[in-house]
């Protein structure tokens, strides 16, 4: 039968749960072993896709559509599990169910529906649903910090679930931090203690802590802990903060010898570990051997998580040239107000990704036309190709009021509309173009190259789309559908003829990179970007230059 790990937090959130859970994946897949994610989520939102980015950060969508909470896309960076619908509950998922099941009056048999067994069970059964035949280890996150009222459900659930498949299947990681005071000097191992008594209080003993700490935790510190918390001194692991990469992070616990008391705790068969290809990744981050700086013009830059794998594919693309990647963060609002030039001289790319509504637009699309003319290499993705269609719409074709339907309905030349299939949807939940698509790539253009085949599949979230009755006249012009939906009708991909490299994507290509696999176009504009600075001036097609900082 497959085994279970659950991994709690305490003390504080965003400790990194999430990424706790990918690192301890990776590392058992590194020892042969088969691993499955998933994450409980206990807010009421059936799932994050109507959630402002500034809320929740980024929503993250996997090939069936689902839309997920942003550590999924740590499970896919780090491991190579296949993840599904089942690998993302909410607590409005999980009520929403047990509703539907009430309604429909055959479940239940007229009993009256608690949280306490018919709430419980149905989290338990989604953990079952993981536990398949193909499937050695189900690693399950459990969203917010241990105290929450929200979380309660699910910590009840998991305190049973060890109750129906034997306690020597289960294992308990609770993520806690310890915090360092400056005035005492000294670091407090008493945050620690209430969060794994608060645990115990609930029925579950924690079998290892992880502990987040900015300073080098004391052998002392290790056994006071050990000593309080009722753990084996050996499973009081070491978490200090990593200077260079999040990486890093399975090195670390590799180090402490993580994955060798699990697979003895959970009597697993596993290989000896094999991380050459990961060590060999880490070293390329800390050790570059070159630099390119790269503006991010979007609408939520205040929060960092709202494009957490536009970043981390970026960090992929700069490991595959050796090349640390610097990343200029602007507002597209400042744009708007303060103009190109002085928010974007000196850079060696431009990337404008996706987002929703009016905000920021005009930003968008002035800084696109810095990057066209100037011949600075242009990546934009989702809502950053409708912009650069915009762009030329109204600079090259001089259509001055071409638009986006979604944000001016009745404009006279609406070179973005919005998809036939979407004209009367009203819900907004789930309702958008989602999940893996597959796309047709024209030959000899920069797309099929980076690719290297003819057909790709690729993740979409988005309700419109290229216009195609403004297609001829921008092929003619020069931008051109290099990538199309195998029957022609969806525009997937732009490019323009004579730049030294703009490529626009309807997709989202960062839900596909991986470290040590980088996405293909992430991996070409990045160098594209240290060519055009490694060659120091570059001609731009209205003739005007730009001089790339020295390296």
């Amino acid at each position: 039968m497959s085994k279970h790990i659950f991994v709690t937090g305490g003390v504080v959130s965003s400790l990194g749960k999430g990424l706790t859970c990918a690192s301890i994946g990776m590392i058992l897949e590194q020892r042969g072993l088969r691993v499955r994610l998933q994450k409980f989520d206990p807010y009421i939102n059936v799932d994050p896709g109507t959630m402002s980015p500034y809320q929740h950060g980024e929503v993250y969508v996997l090939d069936d559509g689902s839309e997920t909470d942003l550590d999924l896309g740590h499970y896919e960076r780090f491991t190579h599990a296949t993840l599904t619908k089942d690998c993302n509950y909410t607590t409005g998922k999980i009520y929403l169910s047990v509703i539907q099941k009430e309604r429909e009056g055959r479940y239940y048999e007229g009993k009256t529906v608690q949280v306490i067994p018919h709430v419980t069970d149905e989290i338990k059964a989604a953990i079952h649903q993981l536990a398949t035949d193909d499937v050695d280890v189900v690693i399950t996150e459990i969203g917010g910090t241990v105290g929450d009222i929200e979380s309660l459900p699910f910590l009840e659930a998991i305190r049973q679930f060890a109750i129906d498949v034997g306690r020597e299947n289960c294992v308990y990681i609770h993520l806690t931090l310890v915090p360092y005071l400056k005035a005492a000097a000294e670091l407090k191992t008493k945050p620690t203690q209430h969060s794994v008594g608060a645990l115990r209080q609930i029925g579950i003993q924690p079998d290892f802590l992880i502990c987040r700490t900015e300073q080098p935790l004391p052998a002392d510190d290790k056994d006071k802990i050990a000593l309080f918390c009722n753990v084996d001194k050996k499973a009081v692991i070491e978490e200090r903060d990593k200077q260079y990469s999040i990486y890093e992070v399975p090195l670390s616990f590799v180090k402490n010898g993580l994955d060798s008391l699990l697979v003895k705790r959970l009597a697993l068969k596993a290989s000896p570990l094999d991380l050459t290809a990961w060590t060999d990744m880490v070293d390329r981050v800390i050790n570059p051997k070159h630099e390119v700086r790269i503006a991010v013009v979007g609408k939520y830059m205040k929060h960092r998580d709202a494009y957490k794998s536009v970043y981390e594919s970026l960090d992929h693309a700069g490991i595959a040239h050796r090349s640390r990647v610097s990343v200029v963060r602007i507002e597209a609002e400042e744009v708007g107000a303060r103009g190109a030039d002085a928010l974007l001289g000196g850079v060696d790319g431009v990337l404008v990704p996706g987002g929703f509504g009016m905000r920021g637009i005009e930003g968008k699309i002035e800084a696109i036309r810095y990057a066209r003319t100037r011949g600075i290499p242009f990546f934009g993705i989702c809502l950053g190709m409708q912009c650069a269609v915009i762009e030329f719409a109204r600079s090259v074709l001089e259509l001055e009021d071409a638009n986006s339907t979604e944000f001016e309905k009745d404009c006279d030349h609406p070179v973005i509309a919005l998809m036939e299939d979407q004209h009367g949807v009203t819900k907004r939940g789930g309702t958008m173009r989602l999940g893996a698509w597959p796309c047709s790539l024209e030959p000899d253009r920069l797309a099929r190259k980076a690719y290297g085949v003819e057909q790709i599949s690729e993740r979409h979230r988005h309700r419109y789309e290229f216009n195609n009755t403004y297609r001829d006249a921008m092929e003619k012009a020069g931008l051109v559908a290099s990538g199309k939906s195998p029957d022609g009708q969806i525009v997937e991909i732009v490019e323009l003829a004579d730049h030294p490299w703009f490529v626009a994507v309807q997709f989202h290509p960062e839900f596909k990179s991986k470290p040590t696999e980088p996405h293909p176009l992430f991996r070409d504009f990045i160098g594209a970007a240290l060519n055009r600075r490694e060659t120091g001036r570059t001609t731009g097609i209205d003739g005007a230059s730009a001089k790339a900082p020295t390296p």
